[in-house]
C-alpha cells in the first residue's frame, strides 16, 4: 500500500505561506514514525509557481508536483479542485495535509467529497496508530475537549492543521523529483466562477504570527479608549496586537485576523503580554507556547494565571494608562 504524505503548498504572489513548511515539518515527522514509510510529496499549484519547486524540497518534500497554467494564476477552486482530485485518483497517496487558512478550509472538504473521503478540520495535533493510520486532534466545546478523528477506511486520510502551531524544519540540500501534470483536461471544463484580480490588505505593523512580542487584550480592557492604549504599547514595544473574542465583538478590534484561540491563530511568540483575559481554554491552545508570559487580570483566580510565567492582580483599566505614559516618556 502506497503511504506516501502530501503536502498542499499554499502561495500568493511568489511567497510560500509558513503553513506549508510547518506542514512539510510534520510530514517528515509523521514519516518517520511509520512502520512503512512512503515519500513526503508537494503539491504546488499555478501560474508560474516552477520556481517555488526548490524551496519545497530544500524543506523536505522527495517529490513536487507542479501544475501551471495561466488559467491557474488566481486561486480557482473548480480548477484547484478537479486538479486534486485527478492526482489523488491516479496515484492514491495515504495522507493529505492542507493548512487550515481561508483557502484550505474551502478547497479541503471539496476535494475530500470528491475523492469520497473525511477531512480533520482545524487539527491542533497529528499521531499514528499501530496500522499507520492518521489520528487528527480536533478541539470542540470551546478547546475544554480534544477529540482524536480517523477515518481508516478510506483514502487519502486529510487533516487540515492551524497555522502557527507546527515548527519549520530546518532546511537541507535540495533534492527530489519535480513532476510536471498534464492539465490538458482542463480544456474540457465550463467554470461558472471567474476571478477578477486579488486583492490583499496588509495589517498595519508587525504581522501576528511573526511578531517575538504580542501585546493581547480581553474583555477587561473595558473599552475602545483603553484599547487603543493596548495598541500604542505594542508599538512602542515592536509587538503585534492580538484578542480574544470580545474585543471584536465590542468593536474595539478591527477584525478576526487578530484573535488568538481554537478559531484564531496560534502564535509562539518570545513574550506574550495578556490584558484583561479571563484564561479560557480556546485561547489557551493558541498561546501557550510562548517562551514568556505575563498576564494581568485584577481575578487572582483567572485561568490564565496557570499558563503564566507571571501574574500581575489588578485593573487593566488602571494598569494600561501607566504603562502608556512610562513608553511615552523613554
Amino acid at each position: 500500500m502506497n503511504k506516501d504524505i502530501w503536502v498542499y503548498i499554499e502561495h500568493a504572489e511568489g511567497k510560500i505561506a509558513n503553513v506549508s513548511l510547518e506542514l512539510l515539518g510534520e510530514a517528515i515527522r509523521i514519516k518517520n514514525n511509520m512502520q512503512k514509510p512512503g515519500q513526503v510529496v508537494a503539491v504546488i499549484i499555478g501560474s508560474d509557481v516552477r520556481g517555488l519547486a526548490p524551496k519545497v524540497l530544500e524543506y523536505g518534500a522527495q517529490e513536487v508536483y507542479i501544475a501551471e497554467d495561466p488559467r491557474l494564476k488566481l486561486y480557482h477552486p473548480e480548477y484547484y479542485g478537479v486538479i486534486l482530485e485527478q492526482l489523488i485518483k491516479e496515484n492514491d497517496p495515504h495522507i493529505f495535509l492542507m493548512g487550515a487558512t481561508y483557502l484550505g478550509s474551502q478547497l479541503a472538504p471539496m476535494v475530500a467529497a470528491k475523492v469520497k473521503t473525511g477531512v480533520a478540520a482545524h487539527c491542533i495535533e497529528l499521531k499514528l496508530d499501530d496500522q499507520d493510520n492518521l489520528i487528527a486532534v480536533v478541539p470542540a466545546f470551546g478547546g475544554k475537549v480534544l477529540g482524536d478523528i480517523l477515518c481508516p477506511k478510506h483514502r487519502p486520510q486529510m487533516a487540515t492543521i492551524k497555522p502557527g502551531i507546527l515548527n519549520k524544519p530546518d532546511k537541507t540540500e535540495a533534492s527530489g523529483e519535480i513532476v510536471d501534470i498534464d492539465l490538458n483536461f482542463l480544456d474540457k471544463l465550463k467554470p461558472v466562477l471567474k476571478p477578477l484580480s486579488l486583492c490583499r490588505e496588509e495589517p498595519k505593523g508587525v504581522p501576528l504570527e511573526e511578531a517575538e512580542i504580542v501585546v493581547c487584550g480581553g474583555w477587561g480592557v473595558g473599552d475602545k479608549e483603553h484599547w487603543q492604549l493596548l495598541e500604542k504599547i505594542a508599538e512602542r514595544l515592536g509587538g503585534a496586537v492580538a484578542c480574544t473574542r470580545p474585543p471584536i465583538d465590542e468593536g474595539w478590534a478591527p477584525g478576526e485576523h487578530m484573535m488568538i484561540g481554537t478559531s484564531g491563530k496560534s502564535v509562539r511568540p518570545k513574550i506574550y503580554l495578556g490584558f484583561g483575559i479571563s484564561g479560557a481554554t480556546h485561547h489557551i491552545c493558541g498561546m501557550k507556547d510562548a517562551g514568556l508570559i505575563i498576564s494581568l487580570n485584577k481575578d487572582e483566580q483567572a485561568e490564565i494565571f496557570k499558563v503564566s510565567d507571571f501574574g500581575l492582580v489588578g485593573d487593566v483599566k488602571e494598569v494600561l494608562p501607566l504603562l502608556e505614559e512610562a513608553f511615552r516618556l523613554k
